[in-house]
């Protein structure tokens, strides 16, 4: 198509309206543009959630009930995105039911708060796990990756590291981590302390929400605006129930006497708290009324759709834009659901055209709208384009895209 194919985007926009650039994103779940496209009904319940009030207490239990029903675990909790998850996870597995360590937290001086890893699973993210005080001990070597051995992660090394200062194991769940969760999860267990997954794009398939329950995780952490297509900014804890109790007086707002604090039964046991927390590390990290609902209507919803329906339409956009690609004379590849994506995907080589993967990048970001495509494979001078978050229309507009600045 020429260089004024019509743009998908409304002229209504309400980003052109504010003055800002739309996205048309074929990149993907990507929280910097704006995670997924959050249900229409989810929507809809959100905006009803607007006009009234509840005690948040109440819709948390609420939702812990449905998360515990369709994960397996004892409990749930309704974070702000899945990074949320991560941090008030680790202040569970730091401060348990101790409201003079919770007081204190991210200070962990005279509690144990080494959160072990393998060295295999560690990424930007686990700053989340630091902020809550953890430190983080390395275990293994990368020698797969760098091709001088075969394992990077033995079992015993794991078991080594747990020391009296071990407050948790941290595991990021791919299909390609190793070691196996259930063998992590077994050498935690023996040495008493939880392991804490992140998960956060494993979801769909809709049975990975028990899988890492099924495994041994203790916690296992889900984003809520990805795969479920929930508000972006909530994330799920799924787990047993003392560690999402922890969570919740570390999070929900504490400013209450103590003669009338009454937490929600079946996510709070005001028993097994010497008096009320004060304001935790996760009060900053807030869930809204209407976030809460509109993830929970989001959760109902992902787990009634025809999932093989959604698959198709998934594999069918990725496989059109495929084949636009290759009549170009492009190199492309598509992938199969799983390892880094739930979504098939194309992959393009740029190896054999003047244009860099970079610079192709940079320019598509610079149109209004802009045209995000993935940019994890640059190194290999690859980009990826996902159908996920596109619209059939929107599809077709990438591809003229990329296309166009290719012949520029």
């Amino acid at each position: 198509m020429s260089e004024d194919t019509p743009t998908p985007i409304d002229d209504d926009s309400v980003y052109r309206e504010l003055g800002v650039p739309p996205v048309v994103n074929a990149a993907g779940t990507k929280t910097r543009i704006g995670g997924s496209r959050i249900r229409p009904e989810a929507l809809a319940d959100m905006r009803r959630a607007a006009d009234e009030f509840v005690e948040l207490g109440d819709l948390q239990a609420r939702a812990s009930d449905l998360v515990a029903d369709v994960t397996g675990a004892e409990a749930g909790y309704v974070t702000s995105g899945a990074a949320a998850g991560l941090t008030l996870s680790a202040a569970a597995a730091i401060a348990g039911r101790d409201v003079s360590v919770m007081d204190r937290l991210p200070d962990t001086s005279g509690v144990a708060d080494e959160i072990v890893m393998p060295r295999t699973h560690r990424t930007g993210y686990d700053h989340a796990l630091r902020a809550a005080g953890a430190t983080i001990v390395d275990v293994g070597t990368n020698d797969p990756h760098l091709g001088t051995g075969a394992t990077s992660v033995e079992p015993w090394e794991l078991d080594r590291a747990i020391t009296d200062e071990t407050a948790a194991v941290g595991y990021v769940q791919k299909d390609y981590t190793r070691p196996p969760l259930a063998v992590v999860a077994d050498i935690a267990h023996d040495n008493g302390v939880p392991v804490i997954v992140d998960a956060a794009a494993e979801v769909p398939p809709v049975e990975n929400l028990s899988a890492f329950v099924d495994d041994g995780a203790d916690m296992v952490v889900f984003s809520g605006g990805k795969g479920i297509r929930g508000p972006q900014t909530t994330g799920i804890v799924a787990g047993k129930r003392r560690y999402v109790e922890s969570i919740a007086v570390q999070h929900l707002d504490m400013h209450v006497a103590a003669d009338v604090w009454a937490p929600p039964e079946g996510l709070v046991d005001r028993a097994n708290f010497d008096g009320v927390p004060r304001q935790g590390i996760g009060r900053s990290m807030k869930v809204g009324k209407e976030e809460l609902v509109g993830l929970v209507s989001a959760l109902e919803a992902f787990l009634d759709e025809d999932r093989d329906a959604v698959r198709r339409s998934w594999v069918d956009r990725a496989e059109r834009i495929a084949a636009r690609l290759r009549e170009a004379g492009l190199a492309v590849t598509t992938t199969e659901p799983g390892g880094s994506s739930v979504a098939p995907e194309a992959v393009v080589s740029l190896a054999a055209v003047d244009t860099a993967a970079r610079e192709l990048v940079a320019t598509l970001r610079a149109e209004d709208p802009r045209v995000y495509v993935g940019a994890d494979g640059l190194h290999e001078d690859e980009i990826v384009l996902n159908p996920m978050c596109l619209t059939d229309a929107e599809a077709d507009y990438a591809v003229d895209r990329v296309l166009a600045a290719l012949d520029g």
